[in-house]
């Protein structure tokens, strides 16, 4: 299936490793030109080479961290006009709520929600006078199905879902998208974290807490991140245009919601 997507110019932040990756070579494949972004500069130039060379495309990486102003200032003088912007950071790990004093919640509330709102203040404006434009937001199955202990990020993620639902709005007629990307449990470093932190609370192998989780996907795996990067690719193409808005649930049926 042809994307539409040969030529574009992509932004792609907290991809060198992870679903963040996931969604770059999704894109790469479809022909978009990239800039990669993580904190690790010598693992970032290595992912940027290796998707060059598989996919045929210009990488370009920009090692900061991209919740600070200088950060988001340096991926966006590496790709001024970015066709397609994909949101992604790390969250406030597991951590129960009493803990939490205010510095940790604006650290929180800034990693996952005001770093996105500030870099789509960036780049909308010029993807609608261009007619064509594609925002992602990988945010957190905890948005619907909250978690205790990860209050801080399902808050925060929540919070940018709800500032962007009416914005998307404004600019759909503009061929203009924002949609969120709800992850379950993916096979990535973050799901080892939390087998970790099973462990430990519970005093069992990783292979009993990797089974105990599993069982409780009615799929009865984890997610594979190629699979959460084809969605990402799908939305940000030429057939996703009268989607917007949106949160899609990548969770093997874990959530039960009807809705």
């Amino acid at each position: 299936m042809d994307l539409g997507l040969n030529g574009k110019q992509a932004i792609v932040c907290a991809s060198g490793r992870g679903l963040g990756r996931a969604c770059a070579e999704a894109l790469a494949k479809a022909g978009v030109n990239l800039v990669i972004n993580g904190l690790n500069a010598e693992r970032l130039a290595a992912v940027a080479s290796d998707i060059a060379a598989t996919y045929g495309i210009k990488v370009t990486p920009v090692a900061c961290d991209v919740s600070t102003a200088e950060g988001q200032a340096a991926l966006l003088a590496a790709c001024p006009a970015p066709d397609i912007l994909v949101n992604n950071n790390g969250g406030p790990p597991l951590r129960d709520f009493r803990e939490l004093d205010n510095h940790a919640m604006v650290d929180g509330i800034n990693m996952n929600m005001l770093t996105p709102i500030n870099l789509v203040q960036r780049v909308i404006d010029g993807m609608a006078e261009r007619g064509f434009g594609r925002i992602i937001n990988i945010t957190s199955m905890t948005v619907k199905m909250p978690v205790a202990g990860l209050d801080l990020s399902s808050g925060a993620r929540a919070g940018l879902t709800a500032f962007l639902a009416g914005i998307a709005r404004t600019v759909a007629d503009k061929n203009v998208t924002i949609n969120n990307i709800l992850p379950g449990y993916f096979s990535t470093d973050r799901l080892d974290g939390v087998i970790s932190a099973g462990m430990a609370r519970t005093g069992n192998d990783k292979d009993t807490v990797t089974r105990e989780l599993t069982a409780k996907i009615p799929a009865n795996r984890f997610g594979d991140p190629q699979e959460f990067g084809n969605t990402c690719a799908f939305l940000c193409s030429q057939y996703g245009g009268y989607i917007t808005g949106q949160n899609i649930l990548l969770d093997g049926g874990l959530n039960p919601s009807a809705f």
